[in-house]
């Protein structure tokens, strides 16, 4: 290795350990990452939660080319261009009925933000300027920007930065491990979980919340899979008192639970879902929220020459990412990605659970095609164990994701059977070794 690699100060890395050892890629295509020195490396996590279409789609790759030549930027304020409004209109076909107004921002963090805007502002438009406190979930991940982090839940995410946003109080993780643990698919226990918002009502008066902000399936912090009725009874909660329900689908949206979003998968549909990863197969930044006809339509009002929402963002609705958006859902489509996670779960599922009874292995938990495999910690060294498992799998030519001591997977949607099975035998192997 000749390349200097002191300028660059990596996100969620251990950078001196990185540069000590450094895991370069420098090649994809289909299920597979290649090495710069040439080694082969199947990819059980998407890239990072992003390319469920597989590495180097060609229809993707074409149209990201062609729309550079066309037009490479177009401004997005007071102005627009075509594929802007066909991704939108595209979009709104796949979101839960009603959910048909649709948000350009260009990351998963930025679309949370938007999100939690557009619920205060939405309260004011209507004269309930008092809405204005904002609840998250203990374990939950929403990005990494001020309003993110302060409706989020990791506390090693939180604990550097200040008291962050004022009016902000969490609900309690879902996981459950006395009564839940390894289970398959939705948990039997824990709806009510989701009472504690209705305490959290009667703490500060319901008049006063604009939104609930939750992942259907708490990703980053190790696949948290809702409890049966759980979402249900969060919904029931958020009719009752008027308040906003907005579901972040960074992760679950695009095909990852069996159905365009985890919305339809479990049956409850929110008032806005915050979108980004696999909007665009993760080949080029875009994020989204898709939000009512009537929080929309709340804001047209007033003098038709002013602006009815002050927000957005320089590379909204960007052309080469509306490009790649366009052809991503194209490409979903052909292939049936969207649902094919529906006929490979139960495989899935089967091949993850087996690992139940390895050493150190305290609860495994899976929904469509993702899946986590809890961890007991090394004495002394959270995240150590899991981290050497991870170093592992990619030396065995496997990538893999942790969280803590939860290793997470989460393989393209173009997964094979053979390949979940080398998948699961190289984590089986990591985990022996690791012992």
């Amino acid at each position: 290795m000749t390349q200097d690699l002191d300028a660059y100060w990596m996100p969620f890395t251990a950078n001196r350990q990185f540069k000590k050892s450094p895991r370069l890629f420098v090649k994809a295509s289909g299920m597979h990452f290649w090495t710069d020195d040439g080694r082969q490396v199947l990819d059980g996590i998407a890239g990072l939660w992003c390319v469920n279409a597989g590495h180097a789609r060609p229809r993707i790759v074409q149209a990201i080319a062609e729309q550079a030549a066309e037009m490479d930027y177009a401004p997005p304020f007071q102005m627009a261009h075509p594929k802007a409004f066909a991704l939108a209109e595209a979009v709104a076909r796949l979101t839960p009925a009603g959910l048909n107004k649709v948000f350009f921002t260009n990351s998963g963090s930025e679309s949370v933000d938007t999100a939690l805007k557009m619920a205060l502002a939405y309260h004011r438009v209507r004269g309930e300027g008092h809405r204005t406190r904002l609840i998250g979930r203990e374990r939950g991940y929403h990005g990494v920007n001020f309003g993110g982090i302060s409706v989020g839940g990791m506390v090693a995410n939180r604990k550097m930065f200040g008291a962050m946003l004022a009016g902000v109080d969490h609900i309690r993780h879902t996981h459950d491990p006395a009564r839940n643990s390894f289970s398959v698919g939705q948990p039997e226990h824990g709806a009510e979980f989701a009472d504690d918002l209705e305490k959290l009502c009667a703490l500060h008066d319901p008049s006063t919340i604009a939104a609930v902000i939750v992942e259907p399936v708490a990703g980053s912090t190790g696949v948290l899979v809702p409890p049966k009725g759980y979402l249900n009874r969060l919904r029931e909660i958020c009719d009752k008192h008027g308040i906003l329900l907005i579901f972040d689908e960074v992760i679950t949206g695009f095909g990852r639970t069996g159905n365009p979003f985890a919305a339809q998968t479990f049956g409850v549909t929110p008032d806005l879902i915050v979108m980004a990863k696999g909007l665009t197969n993760g080949c080029v930044p875009m994020g989204g929220v898709a939000v009512k006809q009537s929080i929309h339509d709340a804001f047209m009002t007033g003098p038709e020459h002013l602006i009815e929402f002050f927000h957005g963002y320089t590379y909204s609705s960007h052309p080469l990412a509306c490009a790649a958006g366009l052809a991503t859902l194209e490409t979903y489509a052909e292939d049936g990605l969207l649902t094919r996670a529906q006929q490979l779960q139960g495989y899935f599922a089967e091949a993850l659970h087996s690992l139940k009874g390895l050493p150190n292995v305290i609860d495994i938990r899976n929904i469509g095609l993702v899946g986590g495999v809890e961890l007991s910690a090394l004495p002394g060294e959270p995240a150590k164990r899991a981290f050497n498992i991870f170093l592992d799998c990619y030396e065995k030519g496997v990538l893999i994701r942790t969280t803590g001591d939860t290793i997470a997977l989460s393989p393209p949607l173009i997964i094979e059977r053979e390949q979940i099975d080398q998948l699961v035998d190289t984590v089986r192997g990591a985990i022996q070794r690791a012992a």
